[in-house]
């Protein structure tokens, strides 16, 4: 017989951590960086048809300060990198960013000097939402695992070890063009 069988009914047990994650988890206060056509789709997602208010997301905000998740939507340009990293440093912990669009990932089909060859050069990125234009129901399906990182992830000094050991990882890992030659 556990210890859930003698308490009153009503009565909830948890963790810091658990009630720390689902109440930012529920409460994404998202500050938008529309730059080219995904910023259209990410609109869209806030209107009726798809409604981000059920998430409590409806109010995009206009200052970094009142925000907790960073939508990098479009192309990212050599000029207008400084200035996401400024409004990402702006912004209170914790803080997420969202790459939506293949051209805010990876720079898109614009391979040349003006264009940033992926947001993750300016910002760490937390999720990646491919597609040219990612639709409104991606973008949700998006918001939602990122709902599940942030009920997960670790508070004070136990985040901290846990993004270190996974930044150790990724410096780890093997890159893929050797292991290509390993596999032959």
């Amino acid at each position: 017989m556990g210890l859930e069988e003698k308490l009153p009914s009503g009565f909830l047990l948890t963790t810091v951590e658990k009630a720390a994650g689902l109440a930012r988890k529920s409460s994404l206060w998202p500050a938008t960086f529309g730059l080219a056509c995904c910023a259209i789709e990410m609109m869209s997602t806030g209107a009726g048809r798809y409604d981000l208010a059920r998430f409590g997301m409806e109010v995009f905000r206009a200052s970094p300060r009142q925000a907790d998740l960073m939508i990098v939507a479009g192309r990212v340009s050599q000029k207008m990198a400084p200035v996401l990293r400024q409004v990402y440093d702006q912004m209170a912990e914790p803080k997420w960013v969202l790459s939506m669009g293949v051209c805010a990932s990876s720079g898109g089909m614009f391979n040349n000097y003006a264009i940033v060859q992926g947001v993750d050069h300016v910002v760490p990125v937390d999720i990646y939402l491919p597609g040219c234009p990612p639709r409104p129901e991606m973008l949700l399906d998006a918001i939602l695992r990122l709902h599940d990182k942030i009920r997960d992830e670790k508070l004070g000094a136990q985040r901290v070890k846990a993004e270190m050991a996974a930044e150790e990882r990724a410096l780890d890992a093997v890159p893929t063009s050797r292991m290509r030659g390993l596999l032959r």
